[in-house]
């Protein structure tokens, strides 16, 4: 819908012309005035004069840095909608991003419609953003990503790090729930106060109302002094709860009343306790099914699951395997004390082929076997364990639409309804991830091989990310 001609004019200030040209033209097909600045000294010499409805600015520029050019921004205008662009989407980014005041977050290479539509949602703004917090020296090391979903994670972790407001963090073992939890509290208003983390399936049942709010002396056998639970020692910090759905239906209960009042008795105790503690769950179980099944309650669920966050598994982003296996590799080379080592091509083949039910944690326990094991300075697919050489043989012909056609048979005996659209749908991300494991990840080249535009086989990604949740 276009712009009527009286338009609040946007400013696009980065060094890359083409990136300038193009967003700028788009925004222009919308409707919008448009002003286009190589850089943040002659924007700043501008906004002398006039002041635009919003900017949107690159983050790493020559003169100076976007985020230093957002600081100046909302130090003179703290209502100027200013959204930060970069290539480089990791939590760091992002959360330096919205804690300087961000309005938004878009990572290159972005869609002309998000950028169009963010615009929009800019110029509708009624509210200030919130307070900045404390800068934070540590950094995100282990929440490593350039695949959209991973990007897009990043995005939200800088977003809702700067929200007072209770996480659930869904995703299979091993994808990294609780370093998405640590990067929310890391780069939160919190930061400086503990962070504690609980996995509620590791401790016992009778011992974990203990753990969670501590006990007196004499409460029990064996309670011979008082004992701290994890809620008053996050006080004024974040408490992780991982596995979730693991928790007792008595203990689920007490957890509501905390969530809801901020107070409990410890175990055995008369005396109220107050705390104030951010709540981050995680599960990899499915909790609205636990909920129709009565095993988890709904209005815990509903007090948890303000915000959710999927976390995508290892197989769904396959693009990352390298750079991730690589820096696993590294990591545990420099701890063991041994020489420096490197996966050679057809080794990353075969991790790119690897579905990894593990996850993010299997790739790295089979770094450190690497690192610990393997003889030579380069790693090569006679080093990786059994599950991980594969077959060096090719498919006979006709043997996968023979296999195609008897599991289509057998779907169509066993009354399946809309199989054709389900069969489209699954050898389409079996070609997309095929192509990633042959060039390594190697968007461009995948593209070339699969016989798509890069841009198909961008935006096809993205589609069947959001369909595997």
């Amino acid at each position: 819908m276009p712009m009527p001609t009286d338009s609040p004019c946007l400013w696009v200030i980065d060094d890359d012309r083409s990136v300038r040209f193009v967003l700028a033209e788009a925004l222009r097909d919308a409707g919008f005035e448009v002003r286009e600045f190589d850089g943040p000294t002659p924007a700043l010499a501008a906004l002398a004069r006039t002041t635009p409805a919003a900017v949107f600015t690159d983050v790493r520029m020559p003169d100076m840095d976007g985020l230093k050019l957002l600081n100046v921004l909302k130090a003179d205008h703290p209502d100027l909608p200013v959204i930060v662009m970069s290539a480089y989407t990791d939590v760091a980014s992002t959360a330096g991003a919205f804690r300087g005041g961000a309005h938004d977050f878009l990572s290159k290479p972005f869609d002309l419609d998000t950028a169009v539509a963010m615009a929009r949602r800019a110029l509708q703004q009624d509210e200030h953003p919130p307070e900045p917090a404390a800068p934070s020296s540590a950094e995100s090391p282990d929440l490593v990503g350039e695949a959209p979903a991973m990007r897009e994670l990043f995005r939200a972790i800088g977003k809702l790090a700067q929200a007072p407001l209770s996480v659930l963090i869904i995703g299979e073992t091993g994808t990294g729930k609780e370093l998405v939890a640590r990067a929310l509290h890391r780069h939160s208003p919190r930061a400086a106060q503990p962070f504690v983390a609980l996995n509620t399936a590791a401790i016992p049942s009778e011992l974990l109302e203990s753990e969670l709010f501590g006990h007196e002396p004499g409460a029990f056998t064996g309670a011979a002094r008082r004992h701290h639970g994890r809620f008053e020692q996050a006080n004024g910090g974040t408490l992780f709860l991982d596995e979730i759905g693991d928790m007792p239906a008595a203990l689920q209960t007490r957890l509501l009343r905390v969530l809801a009042e901020g107070e409990f008795f410890r175990v055995g105790g008369r005396e109220l306790i107050r705390v104030d503690v951010r709540v981050i769950a995680a599960t990899h179980q499915p909790l609205d099914a636990l909920v129709e099944q009565g095993r988890f309650r709904a209005d815990l669920l509903h007090r948890l699951d303000v915000v959710r966050l999927n976390i995508p598994a290892l197989r769904q982003r396959r693009e990352d395997i390298p750079v991730l296996a690589q820096r696993f590799l590294a990591d545990a080379v420099a701890k063991l004390g041994a020489g420096a080592k490197r996966f050679d091509r057809a080794t990353l083949d075969r991790l790119l082929a690897h579905d990894w039910p593990g996850n993010v944690r299997e790739l790295e326990n089979l770094s450190w076997r690497l690192a610990a094991l393997a003889p030579g300075d380069v790693i090569r697919p006679g080093d990786l364990p059994d599950n991980l050489r594969g077959s060096s043989r090719s498919p006979s012909a006709g043997s996968w639409e023979d296999a195609l056609r008897q599991w289509a048979e057998a779907a169509l005996r066993a009354d399946t309804r809309d199989l054709y659209p389900q069969a489209l749908e699954r050898f389409e991300q079996v070609m997309l991830n095929a192509g990633l494991a042959v060039t390594g990840g190697h968007r461009q080249q995948a593209a070339e091989r699969l016989g798509l535009g890069r841009n198909t086989l961008t935006r096809k990604l993205g589609s069947s990310r959001k369909r595997g949740g």
